[in-house]
Parts: C-alpha cells; structure tokens; sequence
C-alpha cells in the first residue's frame, strides 16, 4: 500500500507517518529532508534558489535514500547527507528553492520512483508533505489529511523551537505559521489542499499515539491488508 498524510505545518503529519510506517513494518520516505537535500546541493554549488540556478544544479544533482531497517538515510551522490541537512543553513534555503517549478518537477518523479520501489520491496510506504496525496500519488491507496487549530499547532511548534534552543513567543510563532498557511494555499504550484478522496483528521486534541492508531486502522480496514 502507499499511504499519503498531507497537512498544514503543526498538524503533526511527520511524527505521525514515521511512527505509522514503523507500526505496520512499511517505510517513511520524508519527502521534507529530500527537499533539504536539493536545498544544500544549491547550498554547496553556491548557487541562488532561482529558475536558472536550478538549471545549472539539477543536471548534476542525485538525491537518493536508503534505509536501515525503518531508518531513512539521505544521500547526495554517494554521500550521507542526513545530519547536514538539518543545518540552519539548509533550513533558511529550502523554502525558496521548493517553490521552483523545475525542482518540484524533479522532485515528483524521484519520490513517485523511489516510493513505488519501496512498496514493492518491503509491502507499503508511508510519505508525509503538503502534495503528496494531489500531485506525487493521486492514485495512493489511503490519503490522510491531517488538520489542527491554529494556537495548537502554534504551541506544538513553539515547544520544539524551545528544545532547540531557539525562545520565540507564541505570537510571533503563530504570525509566522499563518504566513506559511497563507503561502501554502495560495501558491501557484501544487497548493497545499485536501484530495477529495482522503480523510480527514483532526489532531487538535489528539495525542500521538491516537494519531497513529487512526492511520494504522485505516490501513487495516483498506480492502488490500492481509492480501
């Protein structure tokens, strides 16, 4: 099965697809960290998150994963990328460089390629993003569209600021996620919405675990488990 979760930022749609992917013995592909991995293959060919950066960077840009058990690995080339992409550095390009029409383009295909393989290798994937169920598999098994209030998904994001290290009040955390909200719906390319075909979830006053369990009975009650 390939099972999509889309949603706005906070919905807890990452936390959610890695800990249902692992629950069901399928794999996470985070669509999010392949989009950081094109960001610091700019980054590094110092080169601006424009039309014709893309142009000079793409050609020679490969992004792959692997995985150790459920553990997802991101890769450039033949090198291990998955803690760099974390970086501050990375962090602060990659919005701009995903809202470039070629990267889009060229990201849809990887993760329809590298989704499709893992299905066939270990029986189901799970991604997570803002497209993954209109534009990357409109024709997914199980679409899941997470939702949340505005405040709750704000305090979530203000507390994993707070682990960082990084104290932002809640009014400037919750101003910052309805810009992205507002960019996000009304972007031009792939828009943030819910497939007509998936379900909703509400996770306002869901806890993780109860999350989880939503998406992994959905998966269980889906004609093709057990066949």
């Amino acid at each position: 099965m390939i099972v999509t979760i889309d949603g706005p930022a906070g919905s807890g749609k990452s936390t959610t697809a890695r800990r249902a992917a692992e629950a069901l013995d399928y794999v996470y592909l985070d669509t999010g960290a392949m989009y950081r991995a094109v960001a610091l293959g700019f980054l590094r060919a110092g080169v601006a998150p424009t039309r014709d950066g893309a142009a000079a960077v793409l050609p020679s840009l490969h992004v792959g994963v692997r995985y150790d058990g459920p553990q997802m690995r991101v890769f450039l080339e033949d090198e291990e990328v998955t803690s760099q992409i974390r970086s501050p550095e990375v962090g602060q390009t990659v919005s701009d460089v995903s809202t470039l029409a070629p990267v889009r383009e060229y990201m849809v295909e990887e993760q329809r390629r590298i989704g499709r393989a893992q299905d066939e290798v270990h029986g189901g994937v799970v991604l997570d993003g803002r497209d993954t169920g209109t534009v990357v598999f409109p024709e997914a098994d199980l679409k899941i569209f997470m939702v949340a209030d505005l405040d709750e998904r704000a305090r979530r994001r203000q507390q994993e600021y707070a682990e960082s290290g990084d104290e932002r009040s809640l009014d400037e955390v919750r101003a910052e996620i309805a810009e992205r909200d507002r960019q996000d719906r009304h972007r031009d390319l792939a828009p943030l919405r819910r497939a007509a075909d998936a379900v909703e979830l509400d996770t306002t006053d869901c806890t993780i675990a109860e999350q989880v369990a939503f998406v992994v009975d959905h998966v269980k009650a889906h004609s093709k488990w057990g066949t």
